[in-house]
């Protein structure tokens, strides 16, 4: 029972990452994550297929094996949560614009401190002494 349910939570939190994709006030990356989390303990076959996809699988591997964020990835990140925050600001009324912006801060906090992947991790300089 246990493995048909993670499957249906992989499949619409696949389904809701990629809505999230047209959509600025629904967040990409956290749903693309649970559902590679559901894939992985009930299908390692969707597993696969998500790890091995051209556009989600290379930062979902780097998360996996580093739990790093690509400089790109962040700052498709904090813009997004910028813009969401920005848009909210305008249609919703100051109350709840506050009360959204606490865990989207918290959240961008998060985002910003994690570390780049080693790929890009800049390249240290050997000081010649002369």
């Amino acid at each position: 029972m246990k493995r048909p349910i993670l499957i249906a939570t992989g499949y619409v939190s696949l389904g809701l990452g990629i809505a999230g994709v047209f959509l600025p006030l629904l967040p990409t990356t956290p749903f693309v994550l649970v559902a590679a989390w559901c894939f992985a303990r009930s299908s390692p076959r969707l597993h696969a297929a998500l790890l091995a996809n051209k556009r989600l699988g290379p930062p979902l591997r780097v998360w996996q094996e580093e739990r790093a964020i690509s400089r790109r990835g962040k700052i498709a990140a904090l813009g997004s949560l910028g813009a969401s925050l920005g848009i909210l600001s305008v249609v919703v009324e100051p109350g709840l614009v506050a009360l959204a912006a606490v865990p989207m801060g918290a959240v961008a906090a998060y985002v910003a401190t994690r570390p780049r992947p080693r790929s890009e991790a800049p390249a240290t300089r050997a000081k010649s002494r002369s």
